[in-house]
């Protein structure tokens, strides 16, 4: 099957004229199979009803519920000029509104919530299928309730999806393209669920290894991942070529552009993923794909609300254990761990997850003096960072940030990034300065 995926996020069909723009891109494409997100701010919006729903408020839900309805009442109206494809589509958004509200009726709980969060994908979908059969396009949909599905452990059920979609491709032989949701998924045991946040990447780089297709293509509304984070650093580029291992780093480490789990079945089987850029489909964007090594740095990400925590103990020494015991203790609260750096007499660490903090700092006392500095960040410098190499980048780094106070230093943990956490008042400067030497 030498077909593409191609993904567009909630941005890139999130009004009419978006979906008209995503329509032209996707006929001229070729025979592909398309995966939408629901539009912008849609999932936001169901997530407020469900939490409206928990607390028992069916007045606000209700209500929100009835604005949404009318967002999308305007965008049926701005995109179809055929009356009768109009009105089909409007009766198939009702039928999700009406099923909403049905729920309301009774006990509200997280499954009901899983089929409310279901509906911006179906209804983003719906509204794709009517305007490219008004462009006389043939359109075959692939209902992702149908095919994809997650094991037991939550992990995609890679046999089950790959009998049904293949065989639903096979049912469909005559149309242009195919049309899918994102991020809605079943669970082990039929129910209803979803790929969480960033699931609709998730579900592209899925449905590509199982269909073992050329490319998989991102769109989304930046033209692939750039040396920096445009919002904080002037002057930053697209990167054009990034080695899959560079791109994971990049994504944990804070670059909103890509989910870290997202290409990992695509990684598997080696197909390349593309990010690309909805408002300028000219731009060449990001290929991400298994690279030879070549020596460069290629972007800095930053993570913020970062804590550092200190555990200093004098009569352990790092003694035998001490660190097991440390870590022992962030695994008990499920609290997982960003960067460390040992010393002689302690331990220093980092996490994003609070929630557990004052406990863990509770247990942590019973083996030394622990010290927490909260408001901090993780820059991370990545890019193809052999240390017996002679390009001596990791004084560059460090040389970039003169005049920066630099807490803690993390290298070596892989061949792809050197972490350094700062405060979060020397974030956007300190990006900057690396920006302006690195590139």
């Amino acid at each position: 099957m030498h077909m593409k995926v191609l993904k567009f996020g909630g941005t890139s069909v999130g009004s009419a004229e978006r979906i008209r723009n995503v329509a032209r891109l996707v006929t001229d494409a070729g025979r592909n199979v398309v995966v939408l997100s629901a539009m912008s701010g849609t999932t936001n919006t169901l997530v407020e009803i469900s939490d409206y729903l928990h607390k028992k408020n069916i007045p606000g839900a209700q209500e929100t519920l009835n604005s949404l309805r009318s967002k999308y009442d305007a965008v049926v109206e701005e995109l179809y000029d055929n009356a009768e494809i109009a009105e089909r589509v409007s009766h198939e958004l009702e039928r999700t509104f009406s099923f909403i509200s049905h729920l309301m009726e009774n006990e509200f709980t997280h499954a009901e919530e899983k089929e409310v969060l279901a509906r911006g994908e179906l209804m983003s979908t719906a509204l794709m299928q009517g305007y490219l059969e008004q462009c006389g396009v043939r359109c075959g949909m692939l209902p992702a309730l149908d095919y994809m599905r997650t094991a037991q452990g939550g992990e995609p059920d890679i046999r089950y999806i790959t009998t049904h979609l293949r065989r639903m491709i096979d049912l469909e032989p005559d149309v242009d393209l195919w049309l899918t949701q994102g991020y809605i998924c079943r669970n082990a045991y039929g129910e209803v669920n979803n790929l969480r946040r960033g699931g609709s990447d998730y579900s592209a780089s899925i449905i590509g290894a199982v269909l073992n297709a050329e490319e998989i293509q991102i769109w989304t509304d930046i033209d692939g991942m750039h040396t920096g984070d445009p919002r904080f650093v002037e002057n930053t580029r697209p990167v054009s070529n990034l080695h899959f291992e560079e791109a994971a780093e990049l994504a944990y480490f804070g670059a909103k552009i890509l989910h870290p789990t997202c290409v990992l079945p695509a990684k598997l089987h080696n197909i390349p993923v593309r990010l690309l850029n909805t408002m300028d489909p000219s731009a060449p964007g990001t290929l991400i794909a298994n690279f030879p090594p070549d020596g460069t740095i290629k972007a800095v990400a930053a993570k913020d609300d970062i804590t550092a925590i200190k555990i200093k103990s004098g009569r352990m020494l790092l003694a035998y254990g001490f660190l097991y015991k440390v870590f022992e203790t962030f695994d008990k609260y499920n609290t997982a761990i960003d960067m460390m750096a040992t010393s002689e007499v302690g331990v220093s660490v980092t996490v994003d997850n609070t929630e557990h903090l004052a406990d863990i700092v509770d247990e942590l006392k019973n083996f030394g003096t622990v010290t927490v500095e909260s408001d901090m960040v993780i820059i991370c410098v990545v890019g193809d960072l052999e240390w017996d190499d002679s390009s001596d980048f990791q004084a560059r780094t460090l040389d970039a940030l003169r005049g920066v106070p630099v807490r803690m230093i993390s290298y070596g943990g892989s061949n792809y990034n050197i972490s350094v956490l700062v405060r979060a008042a020397d974030k956007v400067r300190a990006l900057n300065m690396l920006n302006q030497h690195l590139f």
